[in-house]
């Protein structure tokens, strides 16, 4: 009895170390910070949480099937040779362009200003990314020294496939400012970027940063990057206008009647990077079917739709190139027009033709 009593202190006390010393878990809001995020009307009884409940099936049974389901061979949830990649264009000029890197990081210039959106540039999404298998494309297309300073960082929450602990690290000196939901700055903090150079943003909050107008608006999901977070940092979608485009960045989302109200409040967007992959019927309020992220870019009144979130990692159990598939379809028969780059391919808005091939069907 002593002995197991030992053994369970000593897992208690490696677990709290773990949560507390491994940096790549980032920063809980201090107290005092924690008060000033109480201020929020998304802050309700001590953590942030949507307006209306997002139903997340994870009781026991569903975990434990959950578990069952990845563990099923599954020949298309993963491509079986590493995805061939573009050379991204990365210089800034007034064009408005749009590099997508694989999952939902990218690459926006506009009005001269280089802006990296949910910049996920690691191995794999996780607190330990050593392990399992990596990104599709095995690495990416450019090297972060040929980056060009970078006007801003833009964070849509902090979840590992959003924020990625060694990209920071690799991208920070290179970073004017770092634009994110309530809470978030924490963690960045705590990986080394001076508080000067973060700003911190709820839901409807509008200003302006070098030239351009931003807008934090709402999305439909959740927080946390260990067991002891989850809803201490915001999450949000962005609205981002330039003199001459109008981009809306979905960040992670359900489907909700939010979009609606963003598409009356700042559209039309000239484009909309929007979420498409890592659904499941389990977590259907959280994550979007390639169907509603077609219905979605509708909601914003958008011209262009480039679905992300897919192309990258499996945190799902479709075929990898499921969500493109739908999307497509979707989108043709809602005579909505689409993109669909190849990682690194870059995505003039304005132009007169965008990348539309079905790359991903020229698999090996």
């Amino acid at each position: 009895m002593l002995l197991t009593l030992v053994i369970v202190v000593m897992l208690i006390v490696v677990i709290v170390l773990v949560l507390y010393g491994y940096p790549v878990f980032g920063r809980r809001p201090s107290k005092e910070k924690a008060l000033k995020l109480s201020r929020s009307p998304q802050f309700v009884q001590g953590k942030f949480q949507n307006p209306a409940p997002a139903m997340m099936e994870m009781n026991l049974k569903t975990t434990l099937g959950i578990l069952r389901d990845f563990t099923k061979s599954a020949p298309n949830r993963r491509p079986s040779t590493p995805l061939v990649m573009d050379a991204p264009l990365l210089q800034k000029d007034t064009e408005t362009k749009v590099t997508w890197f694989g999952h939902s990081a990218s690459l926006l210039t506009i009005d001269g200003k280089a802006l990296l959106l949910d910049p996920m540039f690691g191995r794999a999404p996780s607190p330990f990314p050593w392990f399992g298998k990596g990104r599709y494309s095995g690495g990416l297309p450019f090297e972060v020294a040929e980056l060009p300073v970078i006007d801003a960082v833009v964070l849509s929450h902090d979840h590992y496939d959003h924020l990625d602990y060694g990209t920071i690290l690799k991208i920070k000196h290179k970073v004017n400012k770092f634009l994110v939901p309530l809470g978030v700055g924490g963690h960045l903090e705590r990986w080394g970027v001076p508080p000067e150079k973060i700003a911190e943003y709820d839901w409807w909050d509008e200003f302006t940063y070098d030239g351009l107008t931003f807008a934090c608006t709402p999305a439909t999901h959740f927080s946390g990057r260990s067991m002891t977070d989850r809803g201490a940092t915001l999450w949000c979608s962005w609205v981002i206008k330039g003199e001459q485009s109008n981009v809306f960045f979905s960040g992670d989302s359900g489907y909700s009647p939010h979009f609606e109200a963003i598409g009356r409040k700042y559209g039309p967007f000239d484009v909309t990077l929007m979420e498409c992959g890592q659904y499941d019927k389990r977590w259907a309020d959280i994550h979007m079917l390639p169907e509603e992220t077609v219905q979605a870019h509708q909601d914003v009144k958008g011209k262009l739709l480039i679905p992300i979130h897919w192309g990258a990692f499996t945190l799902a159990l479709h075929d990898w190139f499921d969500p493109v598939e739908r999307a497509v379809k979707a989108a043709h028969g809602n005579h909505v027009r689409i993109a669909t780059p190849k990682i690194g391919q870059t995505v003039r808005i304005h132009a007169d033709e965008v990348p539309n091939t079905a790359w991903w069907k020229m698999r090996g």
